[in-house]
């Protein structure tokens, strides 16, 4: 038996049919908050993304104790269709450039954005991570949902609180980390927010 070669997952293809499909997956309310955002998953043809599963990992960075629910007034639910709040999309590089770029954002090719009613997800991202971002891509991942939905519910950036702190979910990690430490999550494990200074 030879040992399995760790492969780096390549960037995916720049761009796919721009018509997008729908997990039909759903899910149980997350967290105890009074206000319940419903949210749909939706990936791009041609991204080579499967969407029952990528929704099933949305929904679990959603869902976990360090995540966004920590507040005590957001919960979630990941729905397949009807009434919704948000839908995150999973959309390949140029896809990305001209949605976000229809609300007057310049992704490059390279970033997620936030716009209207939708997270839009760079395909490169969900599968690369970021080269600033040391650690598992699935930890990669749950910062590109916990700092997206941290828009959607009203926060704004942040940055690094100082040298060797959890860098918040709410900073853009993706241009440097300040002297912080890599971290995915807004709270820690015992509740508290891993937050910084606001960035005008």
């Amino acid at each position: 038996e030879g040992e399995a070669l760790e492969t780096t997952p390549g960037p995916g293809p720049r761009s796919g049919t721009g018509l997008f499909t729908t997990a039909s997956a759903s899910g149980g309310l997350v967290g105890h908050g009074a206000t319940v955002r419903r949210y749909l998953v939706q990936v791009e043809g041609g991204s080579g993304v499967a969407a029952t599963e990528a929704a099933r990992e949305i929904e679990r960075v959603l869902a976990d104790p360090r995540g966004w629910t920590a507040n005590g007034r957001d919960s979630f639910q990941l729905v397949g269709s009807g009434p919704h709040d948000f839908e995150v999309k999973i959309a390949t590089p140029d896809t990305v450039d001209r949605l976000c770029g229809q609300a007057g954002l310049d992704t490059h090719g390279e970033v997620n954005c936030d716009v209207g009613s939708q997270v839009i997800v760079n395909l490169k991202r969900w599968l690369t991570g970021s080269p600033e971002f040391s650690g598992p891509v699935g930890e990669y991942r749950a910062l590109i949902i916990n700092h997206e939905v941290g828009h959607r519910i009203g926060r704004g950036h942040e940055t690094c609180p100082g040298p060797g702190r959890p860098a918040p979910a709410m900073m853009q990690q993706i241009y440097g980390l300040k002297g912080c430490a890599p971290n995915a999550w807004p709270y820690d494990a015992h509740g508290t927010y891993l937050g910084g200074p606001a960035v005008a």
